[in-house]
C-alpha cells in the first residue's frame, strides 16, 4: 500500500482520543469510515472528527472499496466474527485488546487471516510506549543484572458504577471474556512477554469476594517463561481505597525494577549504586506510535512490534489463570 485508508467499526469510548483522531496524524494514514449500530451516534462522531462516511452496518464499511483496512474497536465477544469478515472480504486488521473472549476465537482469526492472505494486529500499543521501551532497554542492559522473578498486583477499589441491573459490559462475562482480570491484565501479560519473551505455563485461582456481578472480581496465579524465569501475579477489584495498587517487579540478580502499567509514575530502577528514576512522556493519543508501526508494516516501510501470535499468547495465558484450560 501507498496509504491505508482506515474504516473503525465500534466508535465507542476507546476511539475518541486514545486512538481515533491518531489516524490521520500518522503520514500515509487516514480514517475515511466509521460504523456503529446506532446510526446518529455513527454519524455525530462522524461529524466531530471529520470523517467523510459512516455506516450503521459493519457489512457496508467493510465492503467500502474506499477502506483499505478495518479497525475493530467492538466489545470482545464480536472481535472473532468481525475480523473472519474482514478477513473475507481481503483487508489488513487491526483488533482492540483483549483479542477474543478466549485464545481458541484467537486461533480461528489467526487461521482465517493466514487463509485470506491479510495480515492481522492487535492493539497492546504499550509495545510502543516510551515508558516501556525504556524498561526492555534497561533489562537489555543487564542494569539488574540476571532476571530472577517478576510480580504484579493490581487492586482497585469498588466503583460505584459495578452495582446495581445496568453493569458495564466489561463485567459481564459472555461479552467481555470475564470480569475486569480481562479487560486490565491483558497490557500487563502483553508487556511481559514484550520485555522477556513468552510465558510458556501459567496456572491461578479465581474468586468472587463481593459478589456485584457473575464475573470474577479477584485472580491470584503464578507462571514460568520460556527463559526459566518466573513470575506471579494477584488481581483484586473489591479492596479500599487506600490499598489500591498498580505495580509491576522485575528483581534480578543485581537490583530490581518497578514500574506501573496505568498510573503516571516513574519507573524505579534500585541497585548498589542507588535508585534512578525515569518518567517518560505519553502521546495524547496513547496508540499513535503503535498503529504508525502498523501503517509503516503495511506500507513497507517497518515493522509492528506485536503480532496476532504474540497476542494470542496473552490469551491462552489468561485461560491458563482462570482454569479455563
Amino acid at each position: 500500500m501507498q496509504k491505508v485508508r482506515w474504516g473503525i467499526i465500534g466508535c465507542g469510548d476507546v476511539t475518541e482520543v486514545k486512538s481515533g483522531p491518531a489516524f490521520n496524524k500518522i503520514e500515509n494514514s487516514e480514517l475515511v469510515a466509521v460504523m456503529r449500530r446506532d446510526g446518529a451516534k455513527a454519524r455525530d462522531y462522524a461529524e466531530r472528527h471529520g470523517v467523510p462516511k459512516w455506516y450503521d452496518k459493519a457489512e457496508e464499511l467493510i465492503h467500502d472499496p474506499e477502506v483499505d483496512a478495518v479497525y475493530i474497536a467492538t466489545p470482545p465477544d464480536s472481535h472473532a466474527a468481525y475480523t473472519l469478515q474482514v478477513a473475507a472480504a481481503g483487508k489488513p486488521v487491526y483488533v482492540e485488546k483483549p483479542m477474543a473472549l478466549n485464545h481458541a476465537q484467537c486461533q480461528e482469526m489467526i487461521m482465517a487471516c493466514k487463509q485470506a492472505d491479510v495480515p492481522l494486529f492487535v492493539a497492546f500499543y504499550r509495545r510502543s510506549q516510551a515508558p516501556f521501551l525504556k524498561v526492555k532497554e534497561l533489562l537489555e542492559q543487564k542494569a539488574i543484572g540476571d532476571v530472577r522473578f517478576v510480580s504484579i498486583k493490581l487492586c482497585q477499589p469498588l466503583q460505584p458504577k459495578m452495582y446495581g441491573d445496568d453493569l458495564p459490559w466489561r463485567v459481564q462475562p459472555e461479552i467481555s471474556g470475564g470480569g475486569l482480570f480481562h479487560d486490565l491484565a491483558p497490557h500487563q501479560l502483553d508487556i511481559l512477554d514484550f520485555i522477556l519473551g513468552p510465558i510458556v505455563s501459567a496456572s491461578g485461582q479465581i474468586a468472587n469476594q463481593a459478589g456485584l456481578y457473575d464475573a470474577e472480581d479477584m485472580v491470584t496465579a503464578q507462571f514460568r517463561f520460556e527463559s526459566g524465569v518466573l513470575g506471579s501475579g494477584l488481581w483484586c477489584f473489591s479492596v479500599a481505597e487506600q490499598q489500591q495498587a498498580d505495580l509491576i517487579e522485575i528483581v534480578g540478580s543485581a537490583g530490581r525494577i518497578t514500574f506501573p502499567t496505568f498510573a503516571r509514575k516513574p519507573i524505579l530502577l534500585e541497585t548498589a549504586a542507588g535508585t534512578d528514576e525515569f518518567l517518560l512522556p505519553l502521546p495524547q493519543h496513547v496508540q499513535q506510535p503503535f498503529i504508525q508501526s502498523i501503517v509503516e508494516e503495511l506500507t513497507g516501510k517497518g515493522k509492528c512490534p506485536g503480532s496476532a501470535a504474540s497476542a494470542a499468547r496473552t490469551s491462552w495465558v489468561m485461560d491458563q489463570m482462570v482454569g479455563r484450560n
